[in-house]
């Protein structure tokens, strides 16, 4: 486990900081930004979860907000590194329980017939602020992926875990109820 006794280091003044094996690289290396944009996506995933009131919704939120932690440790230690101990890895299971919880939440909602405008209620609307970040977060894991070696697991947890949050934003409207759909061309002769 990790101990944080010291908040401040003075490590990264020089504006590098560490990965998980000891390497220094710089705070707007691709790797950083990537595990960044995951813990961005975690934190917008907790202020969803702070107004979230469905117990289910709420379990499956606290669970993705700790693979969140995973898929950080995952990127910040680049494979192929010598290391005394196993680095942390999303795993293949990760991904199928994602794809579990989205085929739950899924079957309580009716299918669509417009996209949906990401808003409703506030939860809704956070959660698709979630899913934006989160789909950044993966855009840019698959740039990383294009020079160095991410794990397949991270990638499909990254891809399915937008696909939850669309879902979820759904179910915090009122089951879809309460989605805004989108209306083509609505506002060209106003």
């Amino acid at each position: 486990m990790v101990t944080l006794n010291k908040i401040y280091t003075r490590t990264g003044d020089d504006g590098s900081t560490g990965l998980g094996s000891g390497e220094r690289r710089s705070k707007y290396d691709l790797r950083v930004a990537a595990y960044g944009t995951v813990d961005e996506t975690n934190a917008v995933i907790g202020c969803a979860r702070a107004a979230c009131s469905d117990k289910l919704l709420g379990e499956i939120l606290i669970r993705v907000q700790n693979d969140l932690f995973d898929l950080g440790a995952d990127l910040a230690t680049p494979a192929g590194t010598d290391l005394p101990y196993d680095p942390l890895r999303i795993v293949p299971a990760q991904v199928t329980r994602l794809e579990q919880e989205i085929d739950l939440l899924n079957a309580r909602l009716k299918p669509l017939k417009s996209f949906v405008l990401p808003g409703g209620s506030m939860l809704a609307a956070q959660l698709h602020l979630a899913r934006t970040v989160c789909r950044r977060a993966e855009r840019l894991i698959v740039e990383l992926a294009q020079t160095e070696t991410v794990g397949d697991a991270a990638l499909r947890y990254i891809n399915r875990l937008s696909d939850l949050l669309f879902v979820a934003a759904r179910v915090a409207n009122d089951d879809g109820k309460a989605d805004v759909l989108w209306v083509p061309g609505q506002s060209r002769n106003t």
